[in-house]
């Protein structure tokens, strides 16, 4: 049986060779790498998202011990492989598999530091494991001084959403409409839409609250499937004042 040492050394040798300096390099640039930006000092080597799950799927089955180590990694797509390989085994998992699991996410939040990093891991397990349990924690998350913890908190509520529990959802909006990063904003917008999807009488009921506070970001995306006229209208009613 190899050991972690090895089984590591070959996860590193597979995105060495699904590497791409071009690759590398727009993904700088489309995560905002700049100084001062909210990828500040990310590492990107370039490999795509299909090469990281297909190597998910390869190591399946490694410890979270071993998984941690990815996360800590400076390397943004080790980072991604872990949550991956994360997701994977939390699906896979028995009720006991998929509390620690859970758990484990909860504990290792601060590795969980990008949006995309975010958008794949979160819904799929704290979404799926708080779907018929309290959400307090999700709340607690929302008023986090760290960004990515409060997109979690929002993006989390996408599984709720998927199975008709819209409350959560327009609960946390509620609280992140004062947000002041676009990146809430943006989030925010994406689940009222997907709300929109499934009824949209309750995003028609939103609006009429707080269209003419909320901001322009979160409006512009959650009235995206609207009839033109409509999303016309709305935007008419917005405040003439940016975000």
């Amino acid at each position: 049986m190899i050991d972690v040492f090895d089984e590591l050394t070959q996860i590193k040798e597979l995105l060495n060779t699904v590497a791409s300096l071009e690759n590398a390099l727009k993904k700088a640039r489309f995560y905002k790498t700049t100084p001062g930006a909210y990828a500040e000092n990310t590492k990107f080597i370039g490999p795509s998202t299909p090469d990281l799950k297909i190597i998910a799927k390869k190591f399946k089955n490694l410890s979270l011990d071993d998984i941690k180590l990815l996360l800590q990694s400076e390397i943004h797509e080790e980072r991604a492989l872990a949550l991956f390989i994360l997701v994977g085994q939390y699906k896979s998992g028995d009720t006991h598999q998929s509390a620690k699991i859970y758990d484990y996410y909860l504990q290792n939040l601060e590795y969980i530091n990008n949006w995309d990093l975010v958008d794949s891991s979160c819904l799929y397990i704290m979404g799926d494991y708080l779907l018929h349990k309290d959400k307090n924690i999700l709340f607690g998350l929302a008023r986090s001084s760290n960004i990515w913890e409060r997109r979690i908190a929002i993006v989390s509520t996408w599984m709720f959403i998927r199975n008709n529990e819209f409350e959560p959802t327009i609960k946390l909006c509620e609280i992140l409409l004062g947000d002041s990063h676009d990146l809430i904003h943006k989030a925010c917008g994406w689940m009222l839409r997907e709300i929109y999807k499934r009824d949209p009488s309750i995003l028609i009921k939103f609006l009429e609250k707080y269209v003419q506070t909320m901001p322009r970001t979160v409006l512009r995306y959650a009235i995206e499937r609207f009839p033109q006229d409509t999303r016309k209208f709305y935007l008419s009613q917005k405040k003439l004042k940016t975000s």
